[in-house]
């Protein structure tokens, strides 16, 4: 299960990533926001960390203006792995060395056919488990 947030700058290229995730037929939850009316995105940042957390989903996607500001948020908290990425090698690269557990996209940056490219990489990669790169996974969370 994904969890989806996005604000009011991300708010139509979610829509189009809703659908392809819809003809995909996988399930997400969508945490808002619902509407291009203006919000903070660390609202939308935080419900989407909670699903993961909360083990109730197992990856994100947020999407704000730029996607830094919306990971930067998710990335505060302990076992969140939060990438922006603009280009599919940054998605595969992150899934297979980082274990990224959100993926985050820019809309004002981020077409919306490489978006769409960009979560189908995202999420048909797999962590690649080789020990130097869980090694440092596990080093990402120690205090």
């Amino acid at each position: 299960m994904l969890a989806l947030g996005c604000d009011q700058a991300g708010y139509g290229l979610m829509q189009e990533v809703k659908k392809h995730l819809e003809e995909r037929g996988l399930e997400y939850v969508d945490c808002g926001t619902y509407s291009e009316d203006s919000v903070d995105y660390p609202v939308y940042s935080k419900k989407v960390v909670k699903e993961i957390l909360e083990g109730r989903c197992d990856r994100g996607i947020l999407i704000c203006g730029t996607g830094i500001g919306i990971s930067i948020t998710a990335n505060r908290y302990k076992g969140i792995r939060a990438a922006v990425c603009g280009d599919c090698f940054s998605a595969e690269a992150t899934r297979l060395h980082n274990d990224a557990n959100i993926l985050a996209m820019g809309a004002r940056v981020t077409g919306t056919g490489l978006a769409l490219k960009i979560v189908d990489t995202f999420l048909d990669t797999p962590f690649s488990g080789a020990e130097r790169h869980a090694r440092r996974v596990r080093m990402i969370d120690e205090d």
